[in-house]
């Protein structure tokens, strides 16, 4: 879903015009590489006019975000200019909630992995333990990677000319997005194509405040410049929940639901409290770090990813309605989006395969991830498909055996109680026939192109899960007499930190053209 795009009804918008526009570019510019691309052949790729190709750069180049990459040789005139992307220009930190782990990684902007943590962690101890964790994972990341705060300062080149997801919503209505950082004019915020008044030229001066690379300046703010993610009176987004509040399906947002509890105050009934307004905030870390575009956090749903609330986790439904995004954006002062494991590791393989992986146009694949639990991330046309209510993908809760054994999730002989029943005495085959008749129904049901295997049950076990399940559906095609042969089966790349790469593209996405990154 990409939240930019106007409604139906909806006048031209010249806002999320503009953001398209630099994120075609953008784009192109991860795309190439170390080699570049011309602003020549930008334009042939975009379809936008040779000058606004060169406004959109030179914006891009103020903010640090683009850079010279030498000269090609031209059949005619003067040598092109060559430009590239600077990935040291932004990062974004990727965190998956397991059940019993989190895996976080800093990735920079052309998606490398930079730094990595991973710890034990008991997704049901409670969300203080749980946001605690996030945090400190969070801030040794950038700490390591990018070095203390003191050593950066606001004018590092790069992050604040960007827009997050989290700004997507809120840019239609005008109001401040949650914990914004932008300071100045934001690069995918700016003026596009021929939207220059009478005179004004285009500069490619560098934004107020921006350093050069290597430039230590001292961990002072700027005035204005948030301090972790405090808003000034009044500056709250439209419609956006005080912290702690809690929110869940149904509500409008800012609405307390009636059975609601007082911040901080903890449910007899077993549910995870909220965090208090009086919760202490951590984040300084973060909020100094001003290349950081914030965090996306995967973990089990089912959930609603655009307001960031959980719904009743598979396992723990003390989780049901907690608001995980605003919380985290309340204590580490960054933007924060949200998603299930499934969609998040399926759109780094998206975008990580170029196209590749689901065949030409990007064809259609599902992600199956076998670990502590068991679901499916779903793309057709390059896009993850989650759904409306984000519950697309609840592969492991299909029933195939009628009064079979219980599952966490409250019904009886679902694909992932079966699985996971098999995988723990010892029958991998087993396990791997189960999961390959929940993938025949699903190639049968949406046609799609192939199936990407991957989770730690998985890899502990590779060859026995893939050749188990293309077993199973080379035996349906055969069946079904088709001319194409069996939907492929393969293991996924990425390994163990596959969902924590994807949950950092949730951040990354929609900069380089992807709308419905989160």
């Amino acid at each position: 879903m990409n939240r930019s795009n106007a409604s139906a009804g909806d006048g031209a918008n010249l806002l999320a015009l503009r953001s398209h526009n630099t994120a075609l570019v953008l784009g192109l510019l991860r795309g190439a590489g170390a080699e570049g691309i011309s602003r020549l052949e930008l334009a042939e790729h975009t379809g936008l006019t040779p000058q606004a190709v060169s406004k959109i750069t030179a914006r891009l180049r103020g903010e640090g975000l683009a850079a010279e990459a030498g000269r090609r040789a031209s059949t005619g005139g003067k040598p092109r200019t060559v430009l590239r992307l600077v990935p040291e220009a932004g990062h974004a930190v990727g965190v998956h909630l397991d059940r019993d782990e989190l895996r976080a990684v800093l990735v920079d902007l052309d998606g490398t992995v930079v730094g990595e943590r991973c710890a034990p962690l008991d997704l049901g101890a409670g969300a203080e333990a749980v946001l605690a964790g996030v945090a400190r994972a969070a801030e040794e990341l950038v700490a390591e990677a990018l070095g203390p705060p003191a050593a950066r300062g606001p004018g590092s080149p790069g992050a604040e000319g960007l827009r997050t997801p989290a700004t997507e919503a809120s840019e239609r209505s005008g109001a401040p997005a949650r914990g914004e950082r932008a300071l100045g004019e934001r690069a995918l915020g700016g003026r596009g194509p021929g939207e220059q008044g009478p005179g004004e030229r285009a500069s490619g001066k560098r934004a107020s405040g921006k350093r050069e690379p290597g430039e230590q300046v001292s961990g002072k703010r700027e005035p204005g410049e948030q301090v972790s993610g405090k808003r000034e009176p009044g500056e709250r987004a439209s419609g956006e929940r005080e912290p702690g509040e809690r929110a869940s399906e149904g509500r409008e947002p800012g609405e307390r639901a009636s059975e609601g509890r007082e911040p901080g105050e903890r449910a007899s009934e077993g549910r995870v409290s909220s965090v208090g307004e009086g919760a202490p905030l951590g984040g300084a870390a973060l909020d100094a770090a001003p290349t950081l575009l914030g965090l996306g956090v995967a973990l089990p749903g089912p959930l609603d990813h655009v307001r960031g609330v959980l719904h009743r986790v598979t396992g723990f439904p003390e989780w049901d309605g907690y608001p995980l995004r605003d919380a985290l954006e309340q204590r580490l002062g960054v933007p924060v989006v949200v998603d299930k494991d499934t969609n998040a590791a399926a759109l780094g393989l998206a975008i990580g395969g170029g196209g590749a992986i689901g065949g030409p146009g990007g064809g259609s694949f599902a992600y199956l991830h076998l670990g502590t639990g068991l679901g499916a991330g779903l793309v057709f046309g390059g896009g993850v498909h989650r759904g409306a209510r984000t519950g697309a993908g609840e592969f492991g809760h299909q029933v195939v055996q009628l009064d079979g054994p219980p599952c966490t999730c409250g019904a009886r002989g679902c694909i992932e109680a079966l699985c996971l029943a098999a995988v723990a005495r010892g029958d991998l085959a087993e396990a791997a026939r189960v999961l390959g008749t929940g993938a025949a129904n699903l190639a049968g049901l949406l046609d799609i192109d192939q199936v990407l295997l991957g989770g730690r049950t998985v890899a502990a076990a590779p060859e026995a899960f893939v050749q188990g399940v293309g077993a199973v559906l080379d035996a349906r095609a055969r069946r079904e007499g088709g001319h194409d042969g069996a939907v492929p089966v393969r293991l996924a790349p990425g390994g163990p930190r596959g969902v924590a790469e994807g949950a950092a593209q949730l951040l990354l996405a929609p900069l380089f053209g992807h709308g419905n990154g989160g």
